[in-house]
């Protein structure tokens, strides 16, 4: 029988943590910001709801992984261990760490505690597996950059270790983590959690006055107008630019075929839905490749509807031929869906049920009602204002509806059917929102 593998889903709230859970996901990994690579956004550094998200976790079968996997400085080194012990006396599952010396002190101080390498040690073979675990190391991330027959030499070279590889979400235009863009731009240093993805900011490029024609050009970011960089390329180009989000969803028969122990979606600063939705895409092919199914091609579909920045299968497959290309593009654009509505309550008299709009949507839309349960679709024939009054379009964030829905739980999110991309303003996620891929 084929091994069912782990889908570890990112949480930076209860709410995200409850919803993967909902979902599909069979473990969550969430860090307190001084010791992880999540400083922005990160409900979990009160010890109280770090305390409810694991005690959650563990009173539904599933597990809470702790991240703590910055690279530190001697300062953080010298209260490590004393600001961590009344974390891990609330017993996570494991330890998701990058330090070596980190590593060391955790063992020395918790031995009985699993430790998992995280992506930020880069390890790239099957010797630097063997290696870590040799000093206690149970699982290791997988660096992004690795391709199916590099991560199957791994599982062959250390067939004890367990492996996690990421499958979907950013992708840094660097090794994990080691990019010097926003150390250099807003002195935020990405591997010590402070990443501001300057690599997705909106750039111009200018001609360079002095420089021979087509060696140097000059960048201009937008709103650093005087601010010119120097960008240099080389047969092979240039890395200052915003990478493609990484969607593997397609690969997830082979990378389970090959024993792979974990898959891991990026993305502690997105939104609730984005947890239920690719958690439900990504159970979904799990199970279907556990049993034997072939890949349900409509999933690639229900990920396009996430804002995204164009995906790509990462480092998993360097040579896709055209056939490839046209069946990927094909099946994304068909049930393309665009995020609009999450369900707050029941109007138990009438029925009718009070909605949380994000984005527009109107009478005569065909909707998608997503839950747990699995997903509907329907055609919106009647809509309320919160005044009772009947009205046709839904503005867009900020306004509350009614309209009938046919739930089978207390709560769902809804998506309206569209053949327009889900469009992300390439600013606009550039110092708080963004969610950068160093997990």
């Amino acid at each position: 029988m084929t091994k069912i593998p782990e889908l570890l889903a990112p949480a930076g709230s209860l709410d995200m943590l409850k919803t993967a859970f909902d979902f599909g996901a069979d473990a969550i990994y969430a860090g307190q910001p001084r010791y992880s690579l999540r400083v922005r956004n990160n409900d979990f550094g009160k010890i109280e709801v770090l305390q409810q998200g694991i005690d959650t976790a563990h009173s539904l079968g599933k597990k809470f992984y702790l991240v703590s996997n910055l690279l530190p400085h001697g300062a953080k080194t010298r209260t490590y261990i004393k600001d961590m012990s009344p974390v891990v006396a609330l017993k996570p599952d494991a330890l998701i760490m990058s330090d070596p010396g980190l590593i060391m002190m955790a063992r020395e101080a918790w031995p009985d505690m699993p430790i998992h390498l995280s992506v930020q040690a880069n390890t790239v073979n099957g010797a630097s597996a063997k290696f870590w675990r040799s000093v206690g190391i149970s699982r290791v991330i997988l660096s992004r950059e690795l391709s199916f027959d590099e991560i199957e030499e791994v599982r062959q070279d250390c067939p004890e270790m367990e492996l996690e590889v990421f499958v979907h979400g950013a992708l840094c235009i660097a090794y994990s983590g080691r990019c010097l863009l926003s150390g250099y731009m807003s002195h935020r240093d990405p591997n010590q959690g402070a990443c501001t993805n300057a690599c997705r900011w909106d750039y111009k490029v200018k001609p360079a006055q002095t420089a021979p024609s087509g060696d140097i050009v000059l960048l201009q970011e937008g709103k650093r107008p005087d601010d010119l960089m120097p960008m240099e390329e080389d047969e092979h180009g240039t890395y200052i630019m915003n990478s493609k989000d990484l969607r593997a969803v397609e690969h997830i028969e082979r990378l389970t075929a090959m024993g792979v122990d974990s898959f891991k979606i990026e993305g502690r600063t997105k939104s609730p839905y984005y947890v239920a939705r690719t958690c439900q895409s990504y159970r979904t092919a799990i199970n279907d490749a556990v049993q034997g199914k072939p890949f349900d091609k409509t999933l690639l579909g229900n990920l396009e509807g996430l804002a995204n920045r164009g995906y790509t299968d990462g480092f998993y497959e360097r040579h896709h031929d055209k056939d490839y290309q046209l069946y990927m593009r094909g099946y994304s654009l068909s049930g393309r869906s665009l995020y609009v509505g999450e369900t707050l309550e029941v109007d138990a008299a009438s029925g009718r049920v009070k909605v949380d709009v994000k984005n527009r949507f109107s009478v005569g839309d065909k909707l998608e009602i997503i839950e747990p349960q699995g997903n509907q679709d329907m055609v919106l024939e009647q809509m309320w204002n919160t005044k009772g009054e009947s009205i046709d379009v839904a503005p867009g964030s900020g306004h509350f509806v009614w309209i009938q829905l046919p739930l089978t739980s207390k709560h769902a999110y809804i998506a309206r059917y569209t053949n327009e991309p889900a469009k992300v303003e390439a600013t606009s996620c550039c110092n708080d929102q963004a969610s950068c891929s160093v997990d």
